[in-house]
Order: structure tokens, then sequence, then C-alpha cells
């Protein structure tokens, strides 16, 4: 059994799973070092393999109706978590009303709970009571840090000689965290030092242990916080290459992302996660997604650094039609495209390992 951090956990998401809504589960899902997860919540999909509905890869991850049908399954596997994960993340990261009795009912059984929602579960004072009562903990991993604690940009990034790759997309809910993972796991394997920097809550959970939540961080203090992270993890690891995990994208309305991690976190290449069936940004219909050559030229432009290589998000493609698709990504842009996910990052590495300093 693989360590982890934390313990065993079963992650809530609810009427989510397997959408863009969910997509704080589907990192869990897929891999994490923070947690062993033992089951997710949504009733949609129960009794079927949380792997298998994901990626069609099953993985032993079984899904539950609710939270009473998942303690009678886990207790008679002798399965039971520690904790209760919030494996949502919907737009503005709100909480759903119908989830606070499954929490509450989670805080009875003796568990821990962790939410990376913008509603803070530590500002409701029934959950907190309850926790106390039962001796257990509640994190808001969005909660920012007390000022003092937070970071300003200081330049320090220019001492980081090692090679920088930032995971950009072209849209929201796209990827960039999925893919920034597997480079990270495959320059391992191919023998080098990688580092992840997480940029989101979800990073975290996964285990990133340099990161950062920059879609809640004070605004004065997201260059800083990002560098503090690249810097830290230089200064600790002596990795031969720092991946940094992407917000957003530069264009979209809602989460204009991108631009602090190309000013402070200064990658020496940008790897671009695009999906090429979306025809609109995520989330705002009537809102047209800007085309792949106006996004790697804004990229180019604020950081002066050249995309590399462009990584594709096969949503609402079947499989024989990924490599005519990366194809064309190619004969347009003049760059190499990869499904990472479905084929795996042997070749894109190769490419990336002759830029390692």
């Amino acid at each position: 059994m693989k360590k982890v951090i934390d313990g065993k956990a079963l992650v809530y998401c609810e009427g989510a799973f397997n959408t863009p809504n969910g997509k704080t589960a589907h990192g869990l899902v897929r891999f994490t070092e923070r947690y062993e997860v033992v089951g997710v919540l949504d009733e949609k999909y129960a009794g079927r393999d949380a792997g298998e509905v994901l990626d069609g890869r099953p993985n032993g991850i079984p899904v539950f109706k609710d939270l009473e049908a998942a303690i009678v399954a886990l207790k008679a596997s002798e399965n039971l978590p520690s904790y209760l994960v919030i494996g949502l993340a919907p737009d503005g990261g709100r909480l759903p009303q119908v989830a606070k009795g499954t929490i509450k009912a989670a805080l009875q059984e003796g568990w821990n709970v962790d939410s990376g929602l913008h509603d803070f579960l530590t500002n409701d004072p029934e959950l907190v009571t309850l926790a106390k009562e039962k001796n257990v903990t509640i994190r808001d991993i969005r909660k920012t840090p007390d000022r003092d604690q937070l970071h300003f940009f200081t330049g320090d990034i220019e001492k980081v000689d090692c090679l920088k790759l930032a995971v950009l997309g072209t849209d929201s809910a796209l990827g960039k965290r999925t893919t920034a993972w597997i480079l990270v796991h495959a320059f391992r394997n191919a023998g080098k030092k990688a580092e992840m920097i997480g940029t989101g809550q979800t990073g975290w959970m996964q285990g990133a242990k340099y990161s950062m939540v920059m879609d809640s961080c004070i605004n004065d203090f997201v260059s800083g916080e990002i560098e503090h992270a690249v810097v830290s993890a230089y200064k600790n690891e002596d990795p031969d290459v720092i991946v940094i995990e992407g917000q957003g994208s530069l264009m979209n309305p809602a989460y204009p992302g991108g631009f602090e991690i190309l000013a402070a976190g200064r990658p020496d290449y940008v790897i671009l996660q695009h999906a090429p069936k979306r025809l609109e940004y995520d989330g705002f219909p009537g809102y047209k997604m800007h085309s792949l050559a106006e996004q790697i030229n804004a990229i180019q432009v604020i950081s002066g650094k050249e995309v590399i290589a462009i990584t594709v998000n096969h949503e609402d493609m079947k499989k024989e039609e990924i490599l005519d698709v990366c194809k064309a990504i190619t004969l347009e842009t003049k760059l190499p495209a990869f499904d990472v996910l479905e084929y795996g990052a042997d070749d894109l590495i190769a490419l990336l390992m002759e830029k390692i300093k």
C-alpha cells in the first residue's frame, strides 16, 4: 500500500462526477499522495468504478449512492476513511445546501472534513461546534493565510537555474493540472528530479508539496506566492525541472489566469493545454473561444517565451479521432501535439529532456 500524507478519504461529488464541476474529485480519483481514496459519492454512477466512469480504466475506487451506503460497504470491507473530502469545483466555488447534511453526518462519524470551496466550512458555527465535540478537524484549503504569512515578489526567481515549464490552457476546467502531474511523473520515471508547483486547491489535495491557491490569494501577493513556491522547491529539492500548474486561461472572461504565472514564475517554456472540440469558454455560452493561434501569440507576446508543445484534451472525441486531431493541430500551429492522458507522455518528455539545463 502506498504511503499517504493524511489517510483514507471518501470524496463527495454528488451530481458533479464526470462533469467539469467535479474536477477536484477527478484529480483525486486519478492521483493523490495526500489521501488513499476509498470511494466517491454520486448517486448517478452508484455501483460503478470511478476510474472506469472517468477514463474508461477501472482503478478499484467504487462510487456510492450516498454516505449511508458508503459506510455500510466500507465498514464491511474494513476500509472506513478518516476524511470526507469535498470533490466539487462549481463556478464560484459555492457549497450546495444539500451537501451540508452529508458533512454533518461525516463529522458525527468522527471523520475530518477537507473542502476546497470558497464557502468556508469553518465559518459555520454548527459545523465548528460539532467538529470540536468529535475532536476532528475541518480544513478550508482556499482560506488565505494571514497577510503576515504571505510573500511579496522579490526577484529571487532569477536565481532558479533549473528548467521551468508552465502548463497553461486555452480555457478553464481543461486538464492543465492533470497534464502537469503526468509530466512530473514522466520526468521522475525518466530518472530526473521533478517538482510540481500547485496553484489551486486540488493540487494541494493531491499532495503538491509546493503550492499556493491562486484564485483566493489577495491580489498584491499572488506573484510573490508563486515566486516563493518555485524558489522554495528549487532551494529545498534541487530539481532538474519544475512544472507550474496553470489556472484558467489568458482570455477566459471569468477566469483570466496565467498572467501572474508568466510574470512571476518566469517559465522557460510554455506547454498549452487545449480542447479542440470546445467552441465557447467553459460555462459561458456566447463567449466564443479565441483561436489557438491567438492564444499562442498572446502567451508569447506577454512572456517573450515560446509555446513548445500543445497537449490535447480529448473531450467529446472518439479515440480513433485523437491522433488525426493532433496532426491537424501540428499542421495549423507548427507545434507538436500530444494527448498525454490517453497515450502517455514519453514522446513529449523526449522533447523536453533536451531542454534540461
